[in-house]
């Protein structure tokens, strides 16, 4: 008998929930031939503060757990991506029709995840320490996690651009809201379906589809997210400095201009971890 194939309706992950727009609105997403594929979630700013609710509530939790912890969860992410690596790579090519490309995209992007994994527990003695004092005192720095960290992803790499913003942030134990790319979301949305069947605790990476122009003031702006990082041109960069000026925000940022190169040891590593924590020095008396 015949049929007609059943097409699948993206959604946004957010708390662990595949969600439309608030709004409702979609607009439509082509293939490499151009033609109609499916219509993708344009969301609002409402959105952006439901994500920012969902990623408060998942930070307590998952910044308490052990860096051991955080370890195993992200390499069982990596190990469940592995087997499905097929899928993203299909994903990557509905907008991208270069297999090579594609293939290496994945393949790097899952390296990727076991790299951060190694890192959990290793990060904090390196950026911690144990400092000199001239008084009856330890004096010793500690790593703590921002919060809530606001990220714009870049438009050419769909899902390795993607992961390489988001890995150093949760690395350390912060949530995340995450603007995907607007012209090749098809593979964030696969990786978030990805992520909703992982061990990652809901509403610790939330992944956003729609227009730059609707989501980056408000992310800018809101007071509970405590950093951006973005790929974004110099008309960007202005326009998140100034909203994040008001609440006082750490801003990271990767210039969408110039061409990066999304495989090299530069985009990972420890100083990507370094901009998404904070330091706290304790003081303890000796003796009596």
């Amino acid at each position: 008998m015949n049929r007609l194939p059943i097409t699948k309706t993206p959604k946004c992950l957010v708390g662990g929930a595949f969600i439309r727009s608030e709004s409702g609105r979609v607009y439509p997403l082509q293939d490499s031939s151009g033609e109609f594929f499916a219509n993708i979630p344009l969301c609002t700013r409402k959105d952006l503060r439901n994500a920012v609710e969902a990623a408060a509530k998942a930070f307590s939790s998952w910044s308490a757990r052990s860096a051991y912890n955080r370890g195993q969860i992200l390499y069982r992410l990596a190990e469940m991506i592995e087997p499905r690596a097929e899928e993203l790579v299909r994903a990557i090519m509905t907008t991208q029709p270069d297999r090579p490309a594609a293939e290496s995209e994945v393949q790097t992007a899952i390296d990727r995840i076991v790299h951060y994994a190694g890192w959990t527990d290793k990060y904090g003695p390196l950026l911690g320490s144990v400092n000199p004092v001239a008084s009856s005192h330890f004096n010793f720095t500690v790593t703590e996690p921002m919060g809530i960290v606001g990220i714009i992803a870049p438009e050419e790499s769909s899902l390795l651009g993607l992961l390489s913003m988001i890995l150093p942030a949760i690395t350390s134990g912060n949530a995340v809201v995450a603007l995907t790319s607007h012209a090749r979301p098809y593979s964030s949305i696969l990786l978030g379906e990805m992520l909703a069947v992982s061990d990652l605790p809901a509403g610790v990476v939330n992944i956003l589809t729609g227009a730059r122009a609707d989501i980056l003031p408000t992310m800018a702006t809101h007071e509970h997210i405590r950093a951006v990082y973005a790929c974004v041109g110099k008309a960007g960069r202005t326009e998140i400095q100034k909203g994040c000026a008001e609440s006082v925000k750490r801003t990271v940022f990767l210039d969408e201009e110039k061409t990066i190169d999304w495989h090299s040891e530069s985009a990972q590593g420890l100083d990507k971890i370094r901009s998404f924590v904070e330091s706290k020095t304790v003081w303890h008396p000796i003796g009596n």
